[in-house]
C-alpha cells in the first residue's frame, strides 16, 4: 500500500482540471494547521483567558478561518499587498450593530487577520522555518503584553447616575465612594463622564476599574451582564 501511495503522481488531472496536487495540497494542510493552532492560542488562550467572551472567541475563529481562505485560494490572482490591505481597511471601518468594538477587541481582530494574511500569502521564497518564527515572535508579544507586563486587566462598566450633583468639580472622590457601595465593584480606578440629560438629572459614567482572578462561575455570570448591557444598548 505505501509503494501504491509513493507511486501516485503528484498531479491528477481531468480534462483540464486539476483533482488533486498532491505537493500544494500538503503545503496548504501545513499552512492552514499552522495558522488555526496560532490563532487558538491568541485567542482561546490569552485573550478568552482574561475575558470570557465567547462572542468575540466565535468570531475571530471563524474571521481567522475564513481570510486564510480567502488569501490562499485567490493568491494566483497576484493582488496580494493590496488584497491585504483591503482586508484591513474593510475590517477596519465594521461596526457589530450599533456598537462600536472596544479598542482591545479591535486590536485582537486586526491581529487574526494579520496573522491569517501572513500565513497564507507568504511566498514560496520564504522557508517554513522563517514562517514558525514570525508566528511564534507574534504569540510571544502577545503573551508578554497580556500576562507579564500588563499583569492587571482594567475593565470598564457603562451607568447611568442619577446624582449629577457629584459629578462636579471638588466631589470625585464623595462619587467614586457612592458608585463603589452602590455597584460593589472594589478600588475603582477613574470615572469619566459622558452624556449628561438635565431633563431628567441623569449622566453616563464610564467606570473603570482593576478585575480580580474570579472563579469560573462568576465570570460567566459578569460575561452574560455585560452582554446584557451591551443589548440594550
Amino acid at each position: 500500500m505505501i509503494l501504491s501511495l509513493l507511486s501516485m503522481p503528484d498531479k491528477i488531472n481531468i480534462a483540464g482540471f486539476d483533482i488533486i496536487d498532491l505537493p500544494g495540497f500538503l503545503e496548504f494542510m501545513l499552512r492552514f494547521f499552522l495558522n488555526l493552532g496560532v490563532i487558538m492560542i491568541l485567542v482561546r488562550w490569552l485573550y478568552y483567558s482574561g475575558t470570557k467572551r465567547k462572542d468575540y472567541l466565535f468570531t475571530y475563529v471563524l474571521i481567522s478561518s475564513l481570510v486564510f481562505l480567502l488569501c490562499y485560494l485567490l493568491e494566483s490572482v497576484k493582488l496580494q499587498i493590496g488584497f491585504a490591505l483591503g482586508l484591513f481597511a474593510i475590517f477596519g471601518i465594521i461596526r457589530y450593530r450599533t456598537n462600536s468594538i472596544p479598542i482591545k477587541e479591535m486590536t485582537y481582530l486586526f491581529l487574526v487577520i494579520g496573522v491569517s494574511v501572513i500565513n497564507a500569502l507568504t511566498s514560496t521564497k520564504t522557508s517554513f522555518a522563517d514562517l514558525i518564527f514570525t508566528n511564534l515572535a507574534i504569540v510571544f508579544i502577545t503573551y508578554s503584553l497580556e500576562k507579564l507586563w500588563l499583569l492587571k486587566n482594567e475593565s470598564s462598566k457603562l451607568v447611568i447616575y442619577e446624582k449629577i450633583e457629584l459629578i462636579r468639580k471638588g466631589r470625585y472622590e464623595e462619587l467614586v465612594r457612592d458608585l463603589e457601595e452602590r455597584t460593589g465593584i472594589e478600588n475603582i480606578n477613574r470615572v469619566e463622564v459622558g452624556k449628561i440629560n438635565f431633563l431628567r438629572d441623569t449622566c453616563e459614567l464610564t467606570i473603570f476599574y482593576f478585575e480580580k482572578k474570579l472563579n469560573r462561575t462568576d465570570s460567566t455570570e459578569n460575561s452574560e451582564s455585560i452582554n446584557d448591557d451591551d443589548d440594550d444598548d
